[in-house]
């Protein structure tokens, strides 16, 4: 039987601005009464979290990166992620695999089927109903983490690292047109989350 919960994700660019717009979706699902959960990835759980300062902060191989990754994520479907959807929750993830495709093998290039493998092991069976891809420039997201500061590791990667990310996105949201949103990130704030509004009304209602 087909569950009544959305699993939704939120993808983008380091600066795309997705931070920013989490408070108007959650503005949104409340407003509507609409039961929700917000979580992130890498994180979600205790393990995860504390998987998350690695991943972020320690330097290593992409392929350690990717094998990380991937045991936070097994974490967070079995104790968060499928338990609130089975139980009415609907859940929305600041990044799930779509990430680790852009990041480890677009940006590292970590072999595709690799990370394939691994998807299917982990959650073969659970795949977002919407994925909002927030796209912008890299070099309006270099300026714009420029100017927060504090950056990890992939923040501080060189632009080529950024183009390759970005590309990757690109090409994933073109192949699964039905799940993928593309908002452009380069615009008035107001005209974002009108989009965003328009988007989160079509799936819920």
């Amino acid at each position: 039987m087909k569950r009544k919960t959305k699993f939704i994700t939120l993808e983008g660019v380091d600066g795309a601005g997705k931070s920013t717009h989490i408070n108007f979706i959650k503005k949104y699902l409340a407003d509507k009464k609409i039961n929700f959960l917000f979580t992130r990835e890498p994180g979600g759980t205790v393990l995860g979290e504390r998987l998350r300062e690695i991943l972020l902060h320690d330097d290593m191989h992409a392929e350690t990166e990717s094998l990380l990754m991937f045991a936070a994520r097994y974490e967070h479907i079995y104790k968060i992620i499928n338990p609130n959807l089975a139980n009415g929750v609907n859940v929305i993830s600041d990044r799930f695999t779509d990430a680790t495709y852009a990041y480890q093998s677009g940006g590292k290039y970590v072999d595709t089927s690799k990370i394939t493998i691994l998807k299917d092991w982990v959650h073969k069976d659970l795949k977002p109903d919407l994925t909002i891809l927030f796209d912008l420039p890299i070099e309006v997201s270099i300026a714009r983490l420029n100017k927060v500061g504090n950056l990890d590791k992939f923040e501080k990667e060189k632009k080529s690292f950024h183009e390759r990310i970005r590309s990757s996105y690109l090409e994933l949201a073109k192949n699964e047109q039905d799940r993928f949103k593309v908002i452009n990130s380069n615009q008035n704030i107001n005209v974002i989350q009108k989009e965003i509004y328009l988007i989160l009304d079509k799936i819920f209602t």
